[in-house]
């Protein structure tokens, strides 16, 4: 935790000390706010003494008349500081969140594929939101309250000392009891802060889960089973939670406690100084005002060093994801991949989930002619999906190469590899954007034409002008508006609109019915001509035309040829397969 925290303190500095001199004038309107806070107390003590002296009152009134105006001249100065640290700050602070937001958008991004697998995008949003949230509420604890209380501290024992040094030795003795006691009750106390922080993001994680599989759990009357499930998720966060803000009120009770003791000790050694004529009486004034304010920074100091820590436990577990280095990265002055036929080759290719997991694939060697069409089938686990994901670089390989048009895919950037693989999937995923966003994703410079265009030929378009709002409808969260089969056409229209020089189909025709397949098919005969095509089928019906099957079991090929040959080859996995689908339809 202590190494987090200074990593969090590191990451909040580099963003800040990128504004140093805003961050000066800043830090001079703060002391003038406070300078000027603390001097009206010396001047009211003397507009007291001034009162008490027995004089003519034409001249007691000149003298408080004198009094006031250095009284609101220090008013004035006040008042021009912390209006110019406000303004300052409502320039700096949301500046500052936005480039910390856009940091943590940009490297969350960059994580690996494995990355969003295990992670729930609730739990990562909450903990992005906690960073933000984090700065802003740390820096406005140390600018606005720990500074400002730091400097009247000093500045109050600074003026008890003149005033006599046993009141300001009794002050500062007090008071470096006071804090050090804060300090330590503080850190025992983060512990709790982390553990609640940390079951809060799982109990965000629990409902992030629960709302997306709503379906599910009406399908299999579930709500009981998750409620139950998530509640012990809340019940762990509140015990956790009790138990920190106990300490914090027992903390708040003890420091209460102290407080009275300081003032009964302060006031009656005054009251003995003042016997002795070694303080005025306007300084019973000046004492009592310093000690209500050096109370009430000194209580505040508990409460925002408390807080503080909350929240460095809220920002930490962003901050651990922003210094773990990304799973699948660019090499040091990667260059963009150059594709200009479009040959695929495996080289020697080993692949495995996990550093402990066994091999999906082993050994694996194929090469893949410029404009090929091939078609991987084979059982689940045999490592189909494994092939398409390690040729889009979503995961590094164990040992051996993947080249393109024979440059290895592992030393280009993985953006310039992606924009030339197009992949067209089973279960299509869209954004909560009009389905002309959606489409034109594919390719970010398209006009609007061409987005209709790829429509048309993935007949898109057809289904599209039946909606009121026609290409500006809003297709919701994940695409739930839209059929499978219309999700499906969208992803195959952003297929046609990237025009990229590599295509992937997996299982692309699988949500469609009869009718809308068949409109299909003549789009994907215009799309892939002059394109390396591969193709994952489990029906396979539609890969009888493909110039070449890879049959896959157990992360190798033990069969490859094309339709006529492999459904005529005895004992052969693909003839099974055929044989058992054929026979099912008959």
């Amino acid at each position: 935790m202590k190494r987090n925290t200074k990593l969090t303190f590191r990451f909040f500095w580099k963003h800040v000390r990128n504004y140093k001199l805003i961050g000066s004038f800043m830090l001079l309107a703060l002391f003038v706010g406070v300078a000027g806070n603390l001097l009206w107390v010396v001047i009211f003590r003397e507009f007291f003494n001034v009162l008490i002296q027995d004089q003519a009152k034409d001249v007691i009134v000149a003298a408080l008349f004198g009094t006031l105006f250095w009284l609101v001249l220090v008013e004035v100065i006040d008042w021009f500081g912390w209006r110019t640290a406000q303004f300052l700050n409502n320039y700096l602070q949301p500046k500052i969140i936005s480039e910390i937001s856009n940091e943590c958008f940009a490297y969350i991004q960059k994580n690996s594929y494995k990355f969003f697998s295990d992670n729930f995008s609730g739990a990562l949003v909450k903990k992005m939101v906690r960073l933000v949230r984090g700065f802003e509420n740390i820096t406005d604890k140390i600018y606005w309250d720990m500074l400002p209380m730091g400097l009247k501290i000093i500045s109050i024992f600074a003026i008890l000392f003149y005033v006599h040094p046993l009141l300001g030795g009794l002050m500062f003795l007090w008071s470096l009891i006071f804090l050090g006691t804060n300090y330590w009750a503080t850190l025992y106390k983060w512990k709790y802060d982390f553990a609640s922080s940390k079951a809060d993001t799982k109990i965000t994680g629990s409902l992030s889960d629960a709302i997306t599989n709503n379906f599910n759990i009406k399908l299999f009357s579930a709500s009981n089973y998750e409620l139950n499930r998530f509640k012990k998720d809340t019940d762990n966060w509140q015990k956790i939670t009790r138990k920190a803000w106990n300490i914090n009120s027992y903390v708040e009770a003890g420091q209460g406690a102290f407080m009275v003791l300081l003032e009964f000790g302060i006031l009656f050694l005054a009251i003995r100084l003042w016997e002795q004529d070694l303080i005025v009486l306007a300084d019973f004034f000046l004492i009592q005002a310093y000690l209500f304010e050096l109370f009430h920074q000194l209580w505040n100091f508990g409460r925002n060093l408390r807080q503080l820590f909350e929240n460095l436990a809220d920002s930490e577990e962003m901050i651990i994801i922003l210094n773990t280095d990304h799973e699948v990265k660019d090499i040091n002055k990667a260059h963009d991949i150059n594709i200009h036929s479009g040959c695929v080759e495996f080289k020697n290719v080993s692949f495995a989930y996990g550093k402990s997991g066994e091999d999906v694939l082993n050994n694996l060697n194929f090469k893949v002619k410029p404009g090929e069409k091939i078609a991987l089938i084979g059982p689940s686990g045999g490592g189909k999906s494994t092939i398409v994901k390690l040729l889009l670089r979503l995961f590094d390989l164990k040992s051996g190469e993947i080249a393109i048009d024979g440059q290895d895919i592992s030393k280009v950037t993985q953006d310039s590899l992606r924009r030339e693989v197009t992949l067209v999937p089973q279960d299509p995923i869209l954004f909560h954007r009009s389905l002309m966003e959606n489409i034109r994703y594919g390719r970010r410079d398209a006009s609007d034409r061409e987005v209709i265009a790829a429509a048309k030929m993935a007949h898109c378009d057809e289904f599209i002008k039946k909606f009121p709002k026609g290409y500006k409808t809003l297709v919701g969260e994940r695409g739930v508006k839209l059929s499978g089969g219309q999700r499906q056409r969208v992803a195959i229209a952003r297929a046609i609109l990237s025009n990229a020089k590599i295509l992937i189909l997996d299982e692309a025709t699988s949500s469609l019915d009869s009718e809308s397949e068949s409109l299909i098919q003549d789009a994907f005969d215009k799309l892939i001509k002059q394109k390396t095509t591969f193709v994952i089928a489990h029906r396979l019906s539609t890969i009888m035309s493909v110039d070449r099957i890879f049959v896959l079991d157990g992360g190798e090929i033990i069969e490859e040829g094309q339709h006529a040959d492999l459904a005529n080859k005895n004992n052969g996995l693909y003839k099974k397969l055929w044989d058992l689908q054929v026979g099912g339809y008959l």
